[in-house]
C-alpha cells in the first residue's frame, strides 16, 4: 500500500471517531424518550401530566390576565367579567401590607424592612466580609431596634399596639421570629435528646414528643387562651407575643428531630476522634459534629422554615389578621362585593407565600451546591 493510501485511510479513520452520534441517542430528544416516553404506560402519563399543566395554565392565564378587570373603583366595575379584580387588590394593598397600622406611621415599618434587607442580603452573600459583625447586627442590634420602631413608645415615638398590626407585617413578624428562635431550641432539644444524662434526655423527648403530638392551631389556642389562666392575678402578655412563643416551641420541636436525624448521620469515628485530641463536649460539638450535622441536614431545614412561614396563616385562631387573614377579612366589604373577588384575594396571597418560600427553597440548593462543591475539592 502506498503511502498516500495509508494517509488517506487514516484521515478517513479519524474523521469517522470525530462523528456525533445521532440526536436521538443523546440530548433531550434522548433524555424524553428514556425518561417520558419509555413506555406505552409513561406515555400515557407523559400525555396526560401535559393535558392538565395546560388546563391549569390557561385557566390560570385566562383568569389573571385575559379575562381580568384592570380599572374600577368599586366592585360594579368587576362584575362583567369572569376574571380577577385587580383594582381590589390596588385598593386594599396598603391593607394587605399593613393591616391597621396607623398610616402616618407606616415609615416605620418600611424603615424596618430596609433594615432587615441591608443586614439579610449580606449575610446570605458568601463573598461578602465581615460575616461576624453581620451576624451581630442582624440577631442582636436589628432584633432590637425592629421592636423599638414597630412598637414604638420610645425614643418619642408613639405606641402602636399589635392589635393594629396585620397583613404581610404580622406574617414576617410571625415567621421571622419562629425561624430565628426554632433553630438555637432545636439544637438544644436535639443535643439534650441524646444527652447521657436521664433528666435532660426524658425532658427534651417529653417536650418533643408532646408538642409533635397535638396541631398547631391547638397550640395557638392553648398560648392564647389557656396561658392567661395559669398566670399571676394582673399579669398578662400582648396577644401577637403569646403567638410568638406557641409558634417558637411548636417548630423547635421538629426541627430537633431534623437535626437529631444529621446527628445520627455522623460516623462514631467523628466522635471518637475529637475525644482522642482531648476537646471537651462543648468543642466537640461546635467544632467537628455540629458543622457536618447541619449541613447534612440543610433540606429539611428549609423544609422546616418554607412550612413553618405557611402555617402562619393560622394565627388567625387566636384574632391576629396576617395576609391571608386580611385577605379574607376584605371579602365582606360591600364596596368592592363582585363574584370574582375572593379568588382574586387568595391568588394574590398565594403569589405572595408562593414568593417567599419559593426564594428559600432556591437559596436552600444554592447552599447544597457550594456545600458539596466545597466537599468535591
Amino acid at each position: 500500500m502506498s503511502a498516500h493510501s495509508m494517509q488517506t485511510t487514516e484521515a478517513a479513520a479519524a474523521a469517522a471517531a470525530v462523528v456525533k452520534p445521532p440526536r436521538i441517542q443523546v440530548g433531550p430528544i434522548a433524555w424524553a424518550r428514556d425518561n417520558l416516553f419509555s413506555s406505552v404506560g409513561n406515555t400515557i402519563l407523559t400525555l396526560l401530566g401535559v393535558y392538565l399543566v395546560y388546563v391549569i395554565v390557561t385557566g390560570l392565564f385566562g383568569f389573571a390576565v385575559l379575562h381580568a378587570t384592570w380599572n374600577g373603583d368599586n366592585g360594579d366595575a368587576c362584575r362583567p367579567n369572569s376574571g380577577a379584580c385587580w383594582p381590589m387588590v390596588k385598593a386594599k394593598f396598603a391593607q394587605f401590607m399593613y393591616g391597621r397600622y396607623p398610616e402616618e406611621l407606616r415609615w416605620r415599618v418600611d424603615l424596618t424592612y430596609l433594615l432587615a434587607v441591608i443586614g439579610l442580603v449580606p449575610l446570605m452573600i458568601p463573598s461578602v466580609p465581615y460575616k461576624l459583625y453581620n451576624a451581630l447586627y442582624m440577631f442582636l442590634v436589628f432584633p432590637l431596634v425592629a421592636f423599638v420602631l414597630l412598637v414604638g413608645g420610645y425614643l418619642g415615638l408613639s405606641h402602636v399596639p399589635t392589635e393594629l398590626w396585620g397583613g404581610l407585617l404580622v406574617t414576617l413578624v410571625v415567621a421571622s421570629v419562629g425561624i430565628t428562635a426554632s433553630f438555637p431550641l432545636g439544637i438544644l432539644l436535639a443535643l439534650g435528646r441524646r444527652s447521657r444524662m436521664p433528666l435532660v434526655r426524658y425532658a427534651s423527648v417529653g417536650f418533643i414528643e408532646f408538642v409533635r403530638g397535638v396541631p398547631l392551631i391547638t397550640v395557638l389556642f392553648m398560648s392564647s387562651v389557656m396561658l392567661p389562666l395559669f398566670l399571676p392575678p394582673g399579669w398578662n402578655f400582648d396577644k401577637l407575643l403569646r403567638a410568638l412563643v406557641g409558634v417558637a416551641l411548636f417548630a423547635s420541636a421538629y426541627m430537633a428531630e431534623t437535626i437529631r436525624g444529621g446527628l445520627q448521620a455522623i460516623p462514631r469515628g467523628q466522635f471518637e476522634g475529637a475525644d482522642a485530641i482531648g476537646l471537651n463536649y462543648r468543642q466537640k460539638m461546635s467544632l467537628i459534629v455540629l458543622p457536618q450535622a447541619l449541613k447534612l441536614v440543610v433540606p429539611g431545614i428549609v423544609n422546616s422554615f418554607i412550612g413553618l412561614f405557611k402555617d402562619t396563616s393560622l394565627v388567625l385562631i387566636i384574632g391576629l389578621f396576617d395576609l391571608l387573614g386580611i385577605v379574607q377579612q376584605n371579602n365582606t366589604d360591600q364596596k368592592w362585593l363582585a363574584p370574582t373577588n375572593a379568588m382574586t384575594g387568595y391568588l394574590f396571597a398565594g403569589f405572595v407565600f408562593w414568593l417567599f418560600c419559593f426564594g428559600m427553597s432556591r437559596y436552600s440548593a444554592f447552599v447544597e451546591r457550594r456545600l458539596s462543591a466545597a466537599d468535591k475539592r
